[in-house]
């Protein structure tokens, strides 16, 4: 793999047409493919240790946003992992503002890379300070960057976030027919 990817984040005035930009309101997205893996949130809040509470609250300030059906929500394993993140960062003391940022680095990065996270048998790591972000692979760089930090730095494995969707039972979706034998044999 190559080089570290950094982002910065300074300190500047946003116009009111910026801010109006930060709260997008929920994409329209294509149908799910059938074979594809998807969580509910109760698999999710199990792999990341948080309450259905708080999925609730994430969902209703757009912070992660599943897909709907009827009431329930769903994840695709893109969406956990970026929660087992947040979960991470918020016991680390993370403000919600400040994980807003390292989110939105994760969507254009993770974009590219949630693949060769996937499937690849390196670590990825995330650092932060809150105000800088990196994601490395390389433990040389991990350990120059910690060492040359001027203030903490949180680090989170991505790697590991990812094996904990591998570790979480897979379920068999649930067919119409074996639904209404259900139903027959209930009766």
């Amino acid at each position: 793999m190559g080089a570290a990817v950094l982002v910065q984040f300074g300190e500047r005035q946003q116009s009111t047409r910026e801010r109006r930009v930060m709260f997008k309101t929920r994409k329209t997205r294509p149908d799910l493919s059938p074979g594809e893996r998807t969580f509910t949130s109760t698999d999710v809040a199990k792999i990341a240790q948080v309450s259905l509470r708080q999925l609730q609250w994430w969902d209703e300030r757009k912070v992660v946003s599943p897909r709907h059906e009827g009431h329930k929500r769903i994840y695709l394993p893109n969406e956990v992992v970026e929660i087992t993140v947040i979960a991470e960062l918020r016991r680390k003391g993370f403000s919600l503002q400040k994980i807003r940022r390292v989110l939105r680095f994760l969507q254009r990065e993770m974009g590219k890379r949630l693949g060769e996270v996937l499937s690849a048998d390196g670590n990825l790591h995330l650092l932060t300070d809150g105000k800088s972000i990196y994601l490395e692979d390389q433990r040389d760089r991990i350990i120059d960057l910690l060492k040359n930090a001027r203030q903490p730095m949180f680090l989170v494995c991505m790697s590991d976030q990812v094996k904990r969707l591998d570790e979480a039972p897979k379920k068999n979706p649930r067919s119409e027919v074996s639904g209404a034998k259900r139903m027959r044999a209930a009766v």
